[in-house]
């Protein structure tokens, strides 16, 4: 038997030994990415790096990402699919590619995790004529030079063996994917990837193309490996475990609710998805970037998570608030890996408590009031009622819905939920997709404002202001910062005008790599410095005349050269985000 802790530290040692420096996960909410909402894999904090960023800790990098994907939550409960999971993940940045990569993962299966070859097949890239992309045959090769028999060897279409772009450009590539034969029956001479007994473990994607507008795949300059394997998963059928929920860290929580639950109603798929849940809005609430519930965005996500958790909590029995003590029982088993949780143990309990009492409130009304629309399709009218007077998600009345074989009329709902405010982007099916962040000239230029107005801020209304959160489009750019008090309209236009003349004057952006003790010596400007690497890229913004630094940040890029290229600097919106932050968007461009 493995658990999970033993899986994690023999996948960062081994990768440590083959000279891989270990970088710490980084936040659930991936900073200056507006392709996503939550980090979903550990290349989303590495987008510089696989664009050609320097890496401050090398070229080589292995660790343990936490992420949430949301796109599956509808499956949540069966043997496999969850909402948070751990991705163990190594890369190479313009370093080893595919024989290097290869060779090390099946090093890792066989000799270190022990993996019986006669339980391992593996599928390839069958390539595509119409691109002129031929097939993978040199991961095959190698691959069968490594022991792996043809027979086990399958080649396997753009769907399933081919990653990216992110959007309609950029870097991309084939991947090799592993599987795991989870049977205790023999495993069959010829690999069938229909066979649902085998398991996918590892993938490793190989970026050695880039997409171009005209949809031509050109070679990368700097061509990286991105691998990913899911502890959950991988643990589960190591240990011979039929789905992830028998995993040891489930296994606590998933008692836990078993103890609150009434024997007589207790049901499996809710405990599981109550398990799963829980798990998520933990950590996406104790996050050291964490949100709370909201009807938009990542706060929609979290309220509709904890919502649907407290309705399978009522339907097996589950009478009482519960999610606070799931929650605690979560974050004893994860503060060591996550020390932010015990950190952020008071508002995760609070913000859960505060959540589940709202609901609980309205869920036995609302449930009565869909009981009205048995008779009949629910309206998109119907289901904004349920939204808006009962706090039903829609996808929790589509889920009622559904467990009835009726349908609802979700253009309609869409349609009346635009009347009342902004349609959240996380309601709109296929908008966000996972990829690369956008690195265009007008996120550039955004980015290097965003160092311009953080200054400006600290300039005009204190040192005491520090970045809380971000987000940046090819738009406008967005900061949350600490700041106790209301902010005047002349403060705001003395922080405008400082920005503007510090463009004026043209300044140079450059930046050093260093170590983060001088970094902070220095007093560069940082953001959660428990997560920054030894090494960090600092960002300066300076008068080359005079010397005098404006801006000096901790940051990862990209950035312009001289200032003069943001052209005018606009504060379109400043309000409050909750106690003591504030938030602020603005724009650049003509004047």
């Amino acid at each position: 038997m493995i658990t999970s802790q033993e899986l994690k530290k023999s996948y960062l040692n081994f990768f440590q030994e083959r000279g891989h420096s270990v970088i710490p996960s980084a936040s659930l909410l991936p900073e200056n990415d507006p392709t996503v909402l939550f980090t979903t894999a550990g290349m989303h904090p590495l987008v510089p790096f696989l664009l050609g960023e320097k890496h401050p800790s090398g070229k080589r990098l292995a660790s343990i990402q936490k992420c949430i994907r949301t796109g599956d939550i509808d499956e949540v409960g069966d043997d496999w699919h969850g909402t948070f999971f751990e991705m163990l993940g190594n890369w190479s940045l313009g370093d080893y590619f595919k024989q290097e990569a290869i060779a090390m993962s099946f090093e890792f299966l066989t000799k270190r995790l022990g993996i019986p070859l006669e339980k391992l097949a593996v599928s390839c890239f069958e390539g595509e004529a119409a691109v002129n992309i031929a097939r993978d045959a040199e991961s095959a090769t190698i691959w069968q030079h490594l022991g792996v028999p043809v027979e086990r060897i399958a080649f396997l279409g753009r769907a399933e063996n081919w990653w990216g772009p992110a959007g309609t450009t950029g870097p991309c590539g084939p991947d090799t994917e592993m599987f795991f034969w989870a049977s205790s029956e023999p495993a069959p001479k010829k690999f069938d990837p229909s066979d649902k007994r085998w398991v996918e473990i590892w993938n490793d994607v190989f970026m050695e193309y880039n997409k171009t507008v005209v949809g031509r795949f050109d070679p990368l300059q700097q061509k990286n490996v991105d691998t990913g394997m899911g502890l959950e998963r991988t643990v589960a059928v190591l240990n011979g475990f039929s789905d992830v929920y028998a995993i040891d860290t489930y296994l606590p929580v998933i008692k836990k609710i078993q103890t609150l639950a009434d024997p007589k109603k207790s049901q499996e798929q809710s405990i599981r998805i109550i398990a799963d849940h829980i798990r998520a809005a933990t950590f996406i609430i104790g996050d050291e970037r964490g949100v709370v519930p909201s009807n938009v965005e990542q706060g929609y996500v979290l309220r509709r998570l904890i919502r649907r958790a407290i309705r399978h909590g009522r339907m097996i029995g589950i009478t009482t608030d519960f999610a606070t003590e799931i929650a605690n029982c979560i974050i004893d088993q994860f503060a060591n890996d996550y020390p932010e949780l015990a950190t952020n143990r008071q508002k995760i309990t609070d913000e859960l408590t505060k959540e589940e009492v709202k609901f609980s409130k309205m869920l036995g009304r609302g449930l009565r009031e869909f009981e009205k629309f048995a008779q009949k399709t629910v309206t998109g009218q119907d289901a904004f009622i349920l939204f808006s007077t009962y706090g039903f998600p829609l996808e929790m009345t589509q889920e009622l819905a559904a467990e009835r074989g009726q349908r609802v009329d979700e253009k309609k709902f869409r349609e009346e939920f635009i009347k009342h405010q902004e349609l959240s982007r996380t309601a709109t099916a296929g908008k966000f997709k996972g990829g690369l962040a956008d690195h265009s000239t007008e996120t550039t230029r955004l980015h290097t404002a965003h160092h311009l107005l953080l200054a400006a801020l600290q300039k005009i209304l204190g040192q005491h202001v520090q970045q809380k959160g971000s987000n940046i489009t090819a738009e406008r750019l967005r900061i949350d910062f600490s700041h106790s008090e209301k902010i005047t309209p002349d403060q705001l236009q003395a922080v405008e005008r400082l920005v503007n003349k510090k463009i004026q004057a043209d300044l140079t952006v450059e930046w050093e790599e260093m170590p983060l003790a001088e970094a902070k010596q220095r007093k560069a400007t940082g953001v959660f410095e428990h997560k920054y690497t030894e090494q960090v890229k600092v960002y300066k913004i300076f008068d080359t005349k005079t010397g005098e630094i404006f801006s000096q940040e901790i940051c990862g890029g990209p950035h312009v050269k001289k200032t003069a290229e943001l052209g005018h600097f606009k504060i379109q919106k400043e309000e409050a985000v909750s106690a003591g932050i504030r938030r602020i968007k603005a724009t650049v461009g003509k004047a």
